[in-house]
């Protein structure tokens, strides 16, 4: 309860432009996106360029936040589509000479709107859809997938098993891909990388 209300205070003097509330964001964090990222890019040092460009995004759009936001969610979205971008430029490299491959190249000044409404939609339906699940699973699937705590952390925090944790995770991941589908079946099919990311 503490960690939360802690939260709340440094995401309001994060809009208000407070950067040791930004660092502490940071340290909380930052090896959780890292994990996060490296799962979809493989490269180290992509990852990091990529880290520093998920968390150039959050002190740019602080002014956005309201107290009872979720930055974890945020940075989890974000790092994603981040990462995908990243992934879908090097295809893009890759095939550049290929004509029967040929992939038109992403213009980044075009498609910044359209990304940020991705990012709202996707954290809207993870937030809506974790706010359902039954407590336990949703306290192990925001410590797995939100802060990056190993299960065997996680277990030892709950006075559970790890194998315990496992399945409350794998449960929460089918309740949410549920969730998604049955409520917003039009959205279930473009965030199946998504889900696939939260599960890895």
């Amino acid at each position: 309860m503490g960690q939360l209300k802690n939260e709340e205070l440094d995401i309001q003097r994060l809009t208000a432009g407070d950067v040791t509330a930004f660092n502490r964001l940071y340290e909380r964090y930052h090896k959780a996106v890292h994990g996060n990222i490296l799962k979809l890019v493989k490269a180290p040092e992509t990852a990091k360029e990529v880290l520093q460009d998920v968390f150039l995004a959050l002190w740019q759009n602080r002014f956005k936040f309201e107290g009872k936001d979720s930055v974890a969610g945020w940075l989890f979205v974000v790092s994603y589509n981040k990462s995908l971008k990243v992934l879908r430029q090097k295809l893009n490299e890759s095939v550049a000479y290929v004509a029967e491959y040929a992939i038109e190249p992403v213009d980044d000044s075009d498609n910044i709107a359209a990304d940020e409404e991705r990012y709202l939609l996707q954290m809207d339906l993870l937030d809506e859809a974790v706010a359902v699940l039954p407590a336990r699973k949703k306290e192990v699937f925001t410590l797995c997938r939100y802060e990056g705590r190993s299960k065997e952390d996680v277990a030892k925090m709950l006075g559970i098993s790890p194998q315990s944790v496992t399945d409350y995770l794998k449960q929460s991941n089918a309740a949410i891909k549920e969730y998604v589908g049955q409520h917003y079946p039009k959205y279930a099919h473009s965030m199946l990388g998504f889900f696939f990311f939260m599960i890895s």
